[in-house]
């Protein structure tokens, strides 16, 4: 998958899953710009590489829209946007004011939309054919005790990525990532210390967590030639998703194996 020529601005893109996407579009040959609040602590590089960095408020529309408009004079063109910049702290929904989670919202869905809208002008007015790639999460689509705008927001972003899909053909392909659990350098604030990290990996059916690049890598294919027929769509990269826990439950109070065949369903 050779982007070669191409121009790609991730956002969030110097630490985490943000750089694995950037080392990733840098390995495939692509001109990467990554766009974040703050600096990487050490240059976002791969095979030889390294990305530009610009700093970005996406909570600041005036900002986003100067800061597209910039790529379009450096660099003459736009080929794919990748909305990853995000997160939220743990917080139960009645342990804060409505407007700690509207800022949640505000950062994961909102400025997701405002960094698009900016791109889709960029890439209409210079013809170019492009792509977004929505950053999703599996807290979308289930449960997200303690980090529930989060899961709203996210749940939000797949749907605008499927209404920009229709919106934006032919020339904007719109695909939404949706991630599981990945292992950053933040993982111990949610997982504890490494037998913690471990022991939620061994939760996952391909008995580990991702790591940043693994994302970058499914990232490229959906920016890619290869699914030049794909938009619209959402991704699942969650290693299988998470095993049910009604499972080990049913396991713990499981009747013999004599008895459980002669009570099997027919």
């Amino acid at each position: 998958m050779d982007l070669a020529g191409r121009v790609v601005v991730v956002t969030g893109g110097t630490r985490g899953v943000g750089a694995g996407i950037a080392r990733a579009f840098l390995r495939a040959g692509a001109r990467v710009v990554a766009a974040a609040r703050r600096p990487p602590d050490a240059p976002v590089a791969a095979a030889g590489r390294t990305a530009d960095f610009h700093p970005l408020d996406l909570r600041d529309a005036l900002a986003v829209g100067a800061f597209f408009a910039g790529i379009a004079d450096r660099y003459g063109r736009l080929d794919c946007l990748v909305n990853n910049a995000g997160g939220t702290p743990h917080r139960l929904l009645a342990d804060a004011a409505p407007e700690r989670h509207a800022r949640v919202v505000e950062l994961n869905l909102t400025g997701s939309l405002t960094a698009s809208l900016a791109a889709h002008a960029v890439m209409t007015e210079h013809r170019t054919p492009g792509s977004v790639i929505m950053i999703g999460s599996v807290s979308g689509g289930r449960p997200s005790p303690g980090t529930a705008a989060y899961g709203a927001a996210k749940a939000g972003l797949e749907s605008l990525a499927r209404s920009m899909a229709v919106e934006w053909a032919p020339d904007i392909r719109v695909n939404t990532l949706v991630l599981g659990m990945v292992r950053t350098e933040l993982s111990r604030l949610h997982y504890g210390d490494a037998a913690g990290v471990a022991a939620v990996g061994r939760t996952v059916p391909l008995g580990r967590l991702a790591e940043p690049d693994e994302a970058g890598d499914a990232a490229v294919f959906l920016a890619s030639d290869r699914a030049a027929y794909i938009t619209g769509a959402s991704l699942l990269v969650h290693g299988g998703g998470e095993r049910p826990a009604f499972l080990d439950a049913a396991t713990a109070t499981a009747p013999p194996a004599d008895d459980a065949d002669r009570t099997r369903p027919r």
